[in-house]
């Protein structure tokens, strides 16, 4: 027999021993996964004086907490660096056909066609007997729209309707469209020069891929547009030619890109 002064103890570890049993069962895991906690062991004695703790005081099993599982289960955010800057693309060793457009000028779809060569060479002045401007590539020429380097744009002032007739009055600051495989690059005009074709260094120059420094590393992309100075050369009392009636002295616009954008495509220019 119990006295009376051990019934509430009795009593309490007898409701400790219900609520665990219906909050986790004996082999039950709790909702974070972790092993459930064993009920604590109380002789027949003790239990057998309080058969309806649990009912009396309302005890139910308790409803998950929602979401408490997604939270435990969740992978971590994962941080996502920005996308970089749009730069321009290197050079894979062959410029593109292509349209040029000098809004200054009134010059509109001038087609660029590409060649294997250097400027002004035979190929290249036969591409512009017919109209057409011409863009070399290869070891002796540029690179192709957009591209790192310095992609180089002939085509004639005086003969086959002179499309660069306008040239030489074109400024720093104007801005020159090149139109290729759906893009328009925008190249901005930052200096003027004068090639020498009597010099090879002079010639270099025009050529290098960085303009007017050979041999230095590209970085930017670039154009140089250039057309005969067969009037300055004439009004100089320079009356000099090549073997392709090129007179001595070309006259060059340089500039550097500065914007890429989606745009209409250039059409087949071969």
């Amino acid at each position: 027999m119990l006295s009376h002064r051990t019934v509430p103890a009795a009593l309490a570890a007898a409701v400790i021993v219900a609520l665990v049993g219906c909050s986790t069962g004996a082999d039950a895991a709790s909702d974070d996964g972790r092993p459930a906690v064993a009920p604590v062991e109380v002789s027949s004695a003790n239990t057998a004086t309080t058969p309806t703790a649990t009912t009396s005081i309302g005890v139910s099993p308790a409803a998950p907490t929602p979401g408490a599982t997604m939270a435990s289960t969740a992978a971590p955010a994962i941080a996502v660096a920005p996308s970089p800057e749009p730069s321009p693309s290197k050079s894979d060793g062959r410029t593109r056909a292509a349209l040029l457009a000098i809004p200054e000028l009134g010059l509109e779809d001038l087609r660029v066609v590409p060649y294997e060569g250097t400027t002004d060479d035979w190929p290249g002045t036969r591409i512009q007997n017919k109209g057409f401007a011409a863009s070399p590539y290869g070891d002796k020429g540029g690179v192709g729209p957009g591209e790192i380097g310095n992609y180089l744009v002939t085509a004639h002032r005086l003969s086959a309707g002179g499309p660069l007739r306008d040239l030489p009055s074109l400024d720093t600051g104007d801005s020159v469209f090149v139109t290729a495989g759906g893009v328009v690059h925008e190249y901005r005009i930052t200096e003027t020069r004068k090639t020498s074709f009597r010099s090879a260094r002079s010639l270099a120059e025009q050529r290098a891929a960085v303009p007017g420094e050979p041999g230095k590393k590209p970085t930017k992309a670039m154009i140089t547009v250039s057309t005969c100075a067969t009037p300055e050369d004439n009004a100089a009392g320079n009356f000099w030619r090549d073997d392709r009636g090129n007179p001595e002295h070309r006259i060059d616009k340089v500039g550097v890109l500065v914007s890429s954008r989606p745009g209409a495509d250039a059409p087949n220019a071969s």
